[in-house]
C-alpha cells in the first residue's frame, strides 16, 4: 500500500511540474513561440505516459483510451526532434512533410485494431496477460525502442552540425545553450534507456522488476523536468537560432569543384587576410558580443563563403575562436595597464565583447594558460 501511495504521490509532483512548465512555455512572452509549443507539447505527452498510476484509479488501463495513452509515447521522441530542429534553426516552420514523423504512432496503433481495439474486454484481458507471445505487442515493443535509438542518433547529428556552423559564423556567448541542450539530450537518453530495462523486465518473467525501475524512473523524470524547469525561468529566451542555409565550410570546399590557379589563390588569401586583419586592429568590431562573420562580410565587402574559408580553413580557427583571440588581446591589455588595476575581470570581460564569466574565462586560460585573475597576479 505503501509503495503504490509513493508512486501516485511521485507521478502526481512529476505531472504538477510538468503541466505548470508547460503552461509556462506556452504562455511567456517569446520570439520562439514554435519551440516553446514543440517542448509544451513534448511535456504535455511524457505527463500523459507517466500518468497510468493516477488513470489506473479512474479509468481501465485495458480500455481503448488506455491503450492510446500508451502509444502516445509514439509522439514524444519525434516531437523532441523537431523542437531540437526549431530552437537550432531561426527560420524553422512547421511543414506538411513533418506529419510523416506520425507514422510509428499510426502504424502501431492500426496493428492492434484487430486483437485490442475492436475486441471485448475479456479479448483484451488475454492479450495482454499473453502478451510475450503476442506478435502485435512485440512489434511494438521493438517498433518503440527502434525508433528512439534512430531519433536520438539524428538529435545529436544535428547538434554536432549546428554547433559548428555556429563556431565557423557566430562569436556570441550562446554556445553555451548548445552544450547545454546536448546534456540535456544525454539526460534523455538515459530515461529512455531505463525505460528500455524497464520494458525487458515487462516482457520477461521478472515482471515485477519492471514495478520497481518504473519507480526509479518516474523519480527521474521528476529531477529532469525540474532541472530544465529551473533553467527555462532563468532563461526565457535560451536559444539563439542559427539559419538553416548556412554550411560548413568543409561542405563548401567540397562544393567547390574549379579552383583559382594555386599562386593567384594564395595571392588573393594574403591580400583579403591582410585587409581583414587591419579592420579587426583599428575597427575592434570584436567588441560587439554579437558579432557574426555576416556583420564583418558587409562591412569590410568580401563575400560571407570567401571569409569563412578562409578563417576557418585556411587560419585553422573557427570564427568563434579568431574573434575571441582579440578579445582576449584586448583584455590582456587592460590587465596589464596599471592604471587600471582596479577595473574588475566582469567589467573588463563586457568592455572586450564577452557577456558570460564562464565563457571569457574558458576563452582567456584557452589563450593564455591563465586565468584571467591569475594572469593579473604574474604580472
Amino acid at each position: 500500500m505503501n509503495d503504490i501511495n509513493l508512486l501516485v504521490i511521485t507521478t502526481s509532483i512529476s505531472l504538477f511540474i510538468s503541466l505548470f512548465l508547460a503552461i509556462f512555455l506556452l504562455s511567456v512572452k517569446t520570439k520562439q513561440k514554435t519551440s516553446n509549443a514543440l517542448f509544451a507539447t513534448f511535456l504535455i505527452i511524457t505527463a500523459i505516459d507517466l500518468s497510468g498510476p493516477l488513470l489506473s484509479l479512474i479509468v481501465q488501463n485495458l480500455s481503448n483510451l488506455g491503450m492510446l495513452r500508451n502509444t502516445l509515447a509514439f509522439l514524444q521522441i519525434p516531437i523532441f526532434y523537431l523542437y531540437v530542429l526549431s530552437v537550432c534553426y531561426s527560420d524553422f516552420k512547421l511543414k506538411p512533410k513533418y506529419l510523416l514523423h506520425l507514422l510509428p504512432f499510426l502504424l502501431a496503433n492500426v496493428i492492434l485494431l484487430p486483437r485490442f481495439y475492436f475486441v471485448n474486454v475479456a479479448s483484451k484481458i488475454n492479450l495482454l496477460q499473453n502478451r510475450q507471445s503476442v506478435l502485435e505487442l512485440q512489434f511494438n515493443h521493438i517498433l518503440f525502442h527502434t525508433q528512439i535509438v534512430v531519433y536520438l542518433i539524428a538529435v545529436f547529428m544535428l547538434l554536432r552540425k549546428t554547433k559548428k556552423i555556429y563556431l565557423e559564423n557566430y562569436a556570441g556567448a550562446n554556445i553555451k545553450s548548445y552544450k547545454w541542450l546536448f546534456q540535456f539530450t544525454i539526460a534523455l537518453t538515459i530515461l529512455y534507456l531505463i525505460a528500455l530495462v524497464k520494458n525487458i523486465f515487462k516482457f520477461s518473467q521478472y515482471e515485477y522488476i519492471s514495478e520497481w525501475v518504473n519507480s526509479g524512473l518516474l523519480i527521474f523524470q521528476l529531477f529532469i523536468t525540474c532541472w530544465y524547469l529551473l533553467k527555462a525561468l532563468n532563461n526565457p529566451s535560451l536559444f539563439r537560432n542559427i539559419d538553416s542555409k548556412l554550411k560548413l565550410v568543409a561542405d563548401i570546399i567540397l562544393e567547390d569543384k574549379v579552383e583559382e590557379p594555386l599562386a593567384e589563390n594564395e595571392k588573393k588569401q594574403d591580400e583579403t587576410l591582410s585587409k581583414l586583419q587591419q579592420f579587426m586592429m583599428a575597427e575592434k568590431p570584436y567588441l560587439n558580443p554579437s558579432l557574426t562573420i555576416q556583420d564583418i562580410s558587409n562591412t569590410i565587402q568580401i563575400p560571407t563563403r570567401e571569409l569563412s574559408i578562409l578563417i576557418n580553413h585556411h587560419l585553422n580557427q573557427h570564427f568563434y575562436d579568431f574573434v575571441n583571440s582579440y578579445r582576449i588581446e584586448q583584455a590582456m591589455e587592460i590587465l596589464k595597464d596599471t592604471t587600471k588595476s582596479k577595473v574588475t575581470i566582469l567589467e573588463i570581460l563586457y568592455q572586450v565583447g564577452f557577456n558570460s564569466k564562464s565563457s571569457f574565462n574558458t576563452a582567456f586560460k584557452k589563450h593564455t594558460g591563465y586565468t584571467p585573475t591569475d594572469y593579473r597576479k604574474t604580472l
